[in-house]
């Protein structure tokens, strides 16, 4: 198969880039690296596109390879036919290459080859050309004591299950079937007896089209389903199915065409449709779970790229209650300066003791921020740091960050290397405080599955969410850049090109001596020359060249060189911030001409213009800073209509989580995102996005706070937030929905005719 032209139509990109792309993945080029320095070849792909590219190539040749397997199957088995040949060619999934080989593949032991064993295929073949003769005299043929073949009608029940066996394995119909079963089809739910079922009440009498359910409520069903709270089932008009298969096999009445009859229909019920029924699942719940992780890729990216607090003094509260508080106070670079543990919350509420350490170190250090976890008794540590600050009368603010993972962190190898004498409660006071200082630089020391943006994530496949999440990751880490002399370990594995062994190498390395110069990196071990093609760029090193403090690639120096000749600068300028006018000086010459000149490419030409205006700029620096509070509101306080200023959280499916300082995050649905049509939450919004809202309903007992972000008022009266009035206006247009599905239901004729219209007989 020509991959790039197939890729090039599927990913709507010129035919050369696409074989650009293949070659230079191939060649063992990252990711980050080709998007960031080989533009000119693809086109000016960006990672993520590069990725789904890579993820549908790798599918494409996994899938050229089973095909490859299983012709070799079937040639040996002695049964390739051209036939077989072009239905694989035909095949454009593993599924359907499948279907292709389900008849030559060994079985287990089933009904049709028991009979085939005692030597009935010819009576199940003369029994298939429905013909006049006797069939009950033909079947006297086979009788067999010595086979355990006693009688005609044990001879005709062999003949059937072989014939319901070749119908099930007509691979042309199993495609025609799982396609319509998809289209027509509905999930459908039942409530069992279970302590947890009230969970899954919303399920008792559930069924939506298989074709718009969505993707949250397939998990939701799943999980309902594995917890034995639901029974699940996909449910169709099995006669229509039946009378559609009975056109394509049976040919008359005879006594033989009635055998076929039953046949067909014990195939359907009983090999066919429990087996669509699995595949049908099966492939929502992929399609649900990519669904999921997309949403998680969506989150993760921003709120590693949340703009850091440079400079800072930051004190880290861990909440807790009969194990008390655990405190870090870290630096501006990080490192920690002080740990205590104080006992403000229940059950031993020594808040004036816990008072007096805090301010002690606060004046001590010199903190001008704290950073409190989200976890156990937050809502009460949060009260203690808000009253502290009112009453001190210290230029003091506080942010509740995130604390998802900490706790995996700690009792971590990578965080018993880095605080060896630290409790693994101290370790955790310290994440929660770097996590505030710099996310990206802190939450890549954690499992991505904790970090705990988006919905469902234990249920996913975990191979795939760390290739997802893990791709996350390094796109941001490079996109940043990292100081070759001051990144932890963590931090440099995640390079492109490097690995951990090689990150211990180089901070081995620099122990002894710092880098001067990016060149020096090859002095370090098991760091080659593919290796440090691939890291250079994104790795900084400050005092030094000043295009090393910069996203410029050496291999691309020689092209500043000329560039700067060009339009008459030169380095000093450049890190003196004196070429305020560079772009107007190219574009003066012409971009075409210049990059001609400087021996690259416009889209090279442009990175390193942007560059050179701004070297060791960080482009987290110019994003919205987080929320930093110095008071706190109670779920109590709000009231309906009131406007808020929050941060969004989480973005899910059906809407996206916003913090407005009370200790619950309200949700904002998606039908309350916008005034227009709002196709998806992350269409719109994203994680650590600083938004208005105004509160439409809070339900006290069930903590739960409704939010808009709409500018149009809601009539008076209208209860937005409450639960059973959203069920049962989603029930209605379920109820509404389903009546239209029923008028649109295909009758058996238009089946048949479907069927016949597709086999071609």
């Amino acid at each position: 198969m020509d991959y790039s032209i197939k890729l090039s139509k599927e990913f709507s990109i010129r035919a050369d880039h696409s074989a650009n792309i293949i070659q230079l993945i191939d060649d063992g080029n990252t990711i980050p690296f080709i998007a960031r320095y080989r533009k000119e070849a693809t086109g000016s792909c960006d990672d993520q596109v590069l990725r789904e590219f890579f993820d549908r190539l790798k599918y494409l040749r996994n899938l050229d390879k089973r095909k490859e397997e299983i012709v070799s199957s079937i040639t040996e088995q002695g049964k390739m036919t051209d036939e077989i040949m072009i239905a694989l060619a035909g095949a454009e999934t593993l599924t359907e290459a499948e279907d292709v080989y389900r008849p030559y593949k060994q079985k287990r032991k089933t009904r049709a080859s028991v009979a085939a064993e005692k030597g009935l295929t010819p009576l199940a073949e003369f029994i298939l050309e429905q013909s006049d003769g006797d069939v009950l005299v033909k079947a006297k043929e086979f009788i067999s004591e010595e086979k355990g073949v006693a009688d005609e009608n044990s001879a005709l029940a062999g003949a059937a299950d072989i014939i319901a066996e070749r119908i099930s394995d007509d691979a042309e119909l199993r495609k025609t079937l799982r396609k319509k079963i998809g289209e027509v089809g509905e999930l459908s739910c039942k409530l069992l007896e279970n302590e947890n079922a009230k969970t899954y009440d919303m399920y008792a009498d559930y069924s939506e089209k298989i074709a718009k359910i969505p993707s949250h409520r397939i998990l939701a069903v799943n999980r309902g389903e594995k917890e034995e709270c639901l029974r699940v089932n996909i449910t169709v008009d099995n006669d229509a199915f039946i009378s559609a298969i009975n056109s394509i096999y049976v040919k008359n009445d005879t006594p033989s065409a009635k055998i076929v009859a039953e046949a067909a229909a014990d195939a359907y019920s009983r090999l066919i449709f429990p087996s669509i029924e699995r595949e049908v699942r099966s492939d929502l719940t992929e399609k649900a779970s990519e669904q999921a992780i997309k949403m998680f890729e969506v989150n993760l990216r921003p709120l590693l790229l949340q703009p850091p607090l440079k400079g800072k003094i930051i004190l880290g509260l861990d909440p807790a209650y009969r194990t008390g508080c655990k405190i870090a106070v870290i630096d501006s670079e990080g490192n920690v300066l002080d740990t205590a543990v104080v006992f403000p919350t229940p059950p031993q509420n020594r808040i004036e003791e816990a008072q007096a350490i805090l301010l002690k170190l606060i004046k001590k250090h010199g903190v001008s921020i704290i950073s409190i976890g989200n976890g156990t008794a937050s809502k009460e540590s949060e009260i203690f740091v808000a009253n502290m600050i009112k009453e001190s009368g210290l230029d003091l603010s506080y942010a509740v960050v995130n604390e998802a993972g900490a706790s995996v962190y700690s009792a971590s190898k990578l965080g018993a290397e880095e605080f060896p004498d630290y409790e693994p409660a101290q370790r955790s006071a310290v994440s929660i405080a770097r996590r505030l200082q710099d996310p990206l630089a802190e939450l890549i020391k954690i499992d991505v599955k904790s970090i705990g943006v988006g919905q469902y994530q234990h249920d996913m496949p975990e191979a795939r969410l760390e290739e997802i999440l893990g791709g996350v990751v390094e796109d941001c880490v490079n996109s940043v850049g990292v100081d070759l002399n001051t990144a932890s370990p963590s931090l440099l594995s995640f390079v492109a090109g490097l690995n951990k062994g090689i990150a211990k190498e180089i901070v081995k390395y620099r122990a002894e001596q710092p880098f001067i110069k990016r060149e020096d990196l090859l002095k370090v071990k098991k760091l080659g020359a593919k290796a440090f093609e691939q890291c250079a760029g994104f790795l900084r090193i400050i005092g030094g060249n000043v295009l090393d403090n910069t996203g410029v690639h050496p291999e691309s120096y020689p092209a500043v060189e000329k560039l700067l000749d060009a339009v008459g600068y030169t380095l000093n300028d450049v890190a003196e911030g004196k070429i305020g006018d560079l772009i107007a000086r190219i574009e003066e010459k012409g971009w075409e001409k210049t990059a001609e000149i400087s021996g690259v490419g416009v889209p090279t030409l442009k990175d390193i213009s942007a560059e050179l205006l701004k070297p060791g700029r960080d482009i987290r620096d110019s994003l919205p800073k987080p929320i930093l509070r110095s008071d706190l509101m109670d779920l109590s306080d709000l009231k309906e209509g009131m406007e808020i200023n929050g941060t969004v959280r989480n973005v899910i499916d059906f809407g996206v989580f916003v913090d407005i300082g009370v200790h619950q995050d309200g949700l904002v649905h998606i039908s309350q995102i916008s005034d227009n049509y709002v196709k998806h939450p992350s269409d719109v919004l994203k994680v650590g996005d600083l938004v208005k809202v105004k509160v439409l309903g809070v339900d006290t007992v069930k903590k739960k706070i409704s939010l808009t972000m709409k500018t149009t008022e809601l009539p008076h009266g209208i209860a937005v937030g409450n639960q059973k009035t959203d069920r049962e206006r989603k029930q209605g247009r379920r109820d509404a929905e389903k009546k239209r599905e029923e008028k649109r239901q295909l009758t058996d004729e238009e089946l048949r005719e479907l069927l016949l219209k597709k086999f071609g007989r």
